[in-house]
C-alpha cells in the first residue's frame, strides 16, 4: 500500500467520524431542551471538552503524517528498526555477491585444470621436437580422443 492509499483511507476515516459526531451532536441539540439546566451545563461541558481534545489529535496527527513523509527512512522503516533487521536487509546482496565471487574462482581453477591436464599429456609424451612443429599437430590436440 503506498503513501497516497493511506492519506486517502485517513481521510475518509476522519470524514465517516466527523459525520458521526454531526449526527450525535444534532441529536444532543434536540433533547438539551427537554433537561434541566443543571444536566444541560455539564452537557456544555463535556462537549467543548470534546472538541478540545479532538482539536488536540488532529494537529498531532498533522504533525505525525507530514513527520513520516518527509524523511525517507522513516517511511522504508529504518527509523526504529533494530540493527539486526537492517543487517538481515542487506545480507541478500552480501550472499549474491558472495556467490558470484566463488563462482568465478570455481571457473578459473576448473579452466587452469584442464589446461594444467593437456600440458601434462603433451609433456609426458614421447614425441620428437619436430611433431610439436608440424601444423596438423594443433589441429590433433583440438580433435576429441578417439578412445
Amino acid at each position: 500500500m503506498n503513501h497516497n492509499d493511506t492519506v486517502y483511507r485517513l481521510a475518509a476515516h476522519d470524514a465517516i467520524e466527523s459525520r458521526f459526531a454531526r449526527s450525535v451532536v444534532a441529536c444532543l441539540t434536540e433533547s438539551a431542551e427537554r433537561v434541566s439546566p443543571d444536566v444541560s451545563e455539564r452537557l456544555r461541558f463535556a462537549r467543548e471538552k470534546a472538541l478540545e481534545s479532538v482539536r488536540a489529535r488532529r494537529g498531532v496527527d498533522v504533525v505525525q503524517t507530514t513527520g513520516r513523509s518527509a524523511s525517507g527512512t522513516a517511511v522504508l522503516g529504518f527509523s526504529r528498526s533494530p540493527w539486526w533487521l537492517r543487517f538481515a536487509s542487506v545480507l541478500p546482496l552480501f550472499a549474491l555477491v558472495g556467490g558470484l565471487v566463488l563462482i568465478q574462482d570455481w571457473q578459473a581453477r576448473s579452466q587452469i585444470s584442464v589446461a594444467a591436464e593437456v600440458d601434462e599429456a603433451l609433456l609426458g609424451d614421447d614425441l620428437p621436437i619436430n611433431a610439436y612443429r608440424d601444423p596438423g599437430f594443433s589441429e590433433f590436440l583440438k580433435a576429441p580422443p578417439s578412445e
